[in-house]
C-alpha cells in the first residue's frame, strides 16, 4: 500500500504531461506537495508507451512510486495509432505497474458509455468492431486494468472523464473546440437540439482527487470512478451563454436537425477532398466524429464519487462559473496567435507595452536600453 509518511518523499511519474489534464496535474503537484510529493513527466522522447523496452529502462532508473497516464492518441486517429497508445500503452504501464507492486492511475472516457442519463461506472458499452478507434481502445484499456486487477493484483484506479473544461488547452480541442466556433463566429445556428444534457469534468480540481486516491489507496484500489461536475449541462443554453458572454452574433437560436447537420457534414468532407487536388489542405474538426452526441443526451452519476471519502474542494465551481476566467484566458491567447481577431475589444486593455509595442517601437526599445539591458547580478557571481 502506497504510505506518504514525513520521512518519506513520494515519487511519480506522470505520462502525457504535456495536455491539458497532464499539465494540471503536473502543475499541481509542483506547487502544493513539493516536499511530500514529486512528478516526473518525462516527454514522448524520452519514455514512449509504445515500446516496451522505454518503459521498462525508464522505470528501472527512476523507480516511482506510483504511475499516472493521461497519454491519449488524438481522438481520430487511424486504427494502429489509437491501438498503440490508448489500448497497448495503457497495458504496458500497467504490467510494470504490477511488476513493481505500485499504484496505477489510468484515465478513462466517457466514449466507453452509451447515451443515457446517469449511467454508473458499471455501465459500458458492448465492444463491437463498428466502435470508433478512440471509443474502443478506450474501453479495451478498461476490460484489461479490470481483468489485471483480480488475476494479478495491479493496484490500479480508473477514472473515467466526460466533457472535460480548464485552462491551457493549447491543442483547442473537446469543449474548447465549441467555444473556439463561438468565439470565431463559424457556428451559425445550433447544430443540437433542446434539452441535450451532458456531463462537465472541472481540470482543476481533478489533481486534488488524484492527490487523494493515492493516499488512500485502500479505498479506491481496483475502482473505477466518474469524476464530474454533480449537475449535467444543457448544450444549447450553454452556447447560448457563451454567445452572450463574447457579445457575438451567432450562433442564432436556431437548431438544425441532425440529418442536415449530417448532410452538411459530408458535403464539407467531399469539398475537402476536392481541394486537396489543388494542394489546398483542410480538414473538418475531429470532435465532429461525436456529432451524433449533440443531438443526445449522456449523463454520468456522480453518486460513487460523493459517497467516498473525498471532498470536493470547490462545490460551487462549475463550467458557468468558470466562463468568465475562461473567456479572458482563451480570448487573450487566441488573439495573441491570431487565430481570431472578431470579438469585443474593450474587454481587454493593453498594457503599457502592448502600447509600446504597437505605436512607439522606437521610444519602447531606447526605453529598454536605458533601463533594463544590464547583466543579471545574480549570474555575474556564480562560481
Amino acid at each position: 500500500m502506497l504510505t506518504n509518511t514525513p520521512n518519506k518523499k513520494l515519487h511519480g511519474v506522470l505520462i502525457g504531461g504535456s495536455g491539458l489534464i497532464g499539465g494540471t496535474i503536473d502543475n499541481y503537484f509542483k506547487n502544493t506537495t513539493p516536499d511530500s510529493i514529486a512528478l516526473r513527466a518525462p516527454s514522448s522522447k524520452k519514455l514512449s508507451i509504445r515500446s516496451c523496452s522505454d518503459i521498462r529502462d525508464y522505470l528501472r532508473r527512476h523507480r516511482p512510486d506510483f504511475i499516472i497516464n493521461t497519454a491519449i492518441a488524438n481522438i481520430n486517429s487511424e486504427c494502429l495509432l489509437a491501438f498503440e497508445v490508448n489500448y497497448l500503452g495503457a497495458l504496458n504501464i500497467a504490467r510494470a505497474a504490477a511488476a513493481l507492486k505500485i499504484p496505477y492511475i489510468h484515465f478513462s472516457s466517457a466514449a466507453c458509455l452509451p447515451n443515457g442519463q446517469d449511467l454508473t461506472e458499471d455501465d459500458h458499452l458492448p465492444l463491437t468492431p463498428d466502435l470508433s478507434n478512440y471509443a474502443k481502445s478506450k474501453l479495451m484499456a478498461e476490460m484489461t486494468l479490470r481483468h489485471m486487477h483480480e488475476t494479478v493484483g495491479l493496484d490500479y484506479t480508473s477514472i473515467r472523464l466526460s466533457v472535460v473544461y480548464g485552462e491551457h488547452d493549447h491543442k483547442i480541442q473537446g469543449f474548447h473546440r465549441l467555444f473556439f466556433s463561438i468565439a470565431d463566429e463559424t457556428m451559425p445556428a445550433l447544430f443540437t437540439k433542446k434539452n441535450v444534457l451532458h456531463s462537465y469534468t472541472n481540470a482543476n480540481k481533478l489533481p486534488h482527487f488524484i492527490h487523494h486516491v493515492l493516499l488512500n489507496r485502500e479505498e479506491f484500489s481496483g475502482q473505477t470512478y466518474h469524476f464530474v461536475d454533480k449537475e449535467p449541462v444543457d448544450l444549447a443554453n450553454l452556447i447560448l451563454t457563451i454567445k452572450s458572454y463574447l457579445e457575438v452574433k451567432t450562433p442564432r437560436e436556431v437548431y438544425v436537425p441532425y440529418p442536415a447537420a449530417t448532410m452538411g457534414t459530408k458535403m464539407m468532407g467531399s469539398l475537402f477532398k476536392l481541394f486537396a487536388k489543388f494542394g489546398i489542405r483542410a480538414n473538418l474538426p475531429p470532435e465532429l466524429m461525436f456529432l451524433e452526441s449533440f443531438y443526445k443526451t449522456q449523463t454520468l452519476s456522480s453518486q460513487k464519487l460523493s459517497q467516498s471519502s473525498f471532498q470536493d474542494p470547490m462545490p460551487k465551481e462549475t463550467v458557468y462559473a468558470r466562463l468568465p476566467a475562461l473567456v479572458v484566458y482563451y480570448l487573450t491567447r487566441w488573439s495573441q496567435q491570431n487565430l481570431i481577431s472578431s470579438f469585443n475589444d474593450a474587454m481587454f486593455k493593453d498594457s503599457p507595452v502592448d502600447v509600446g509595442f504597437k505605436y512607439e517601437p522606437r521610444t519602447l526599445l531606447e526605453g529598454i536600453h536605458h533601463d533594463s539591458i544590464n547583466p543579471f547580478i545574480d549570474l555575474c557571481n556564480l562560481p
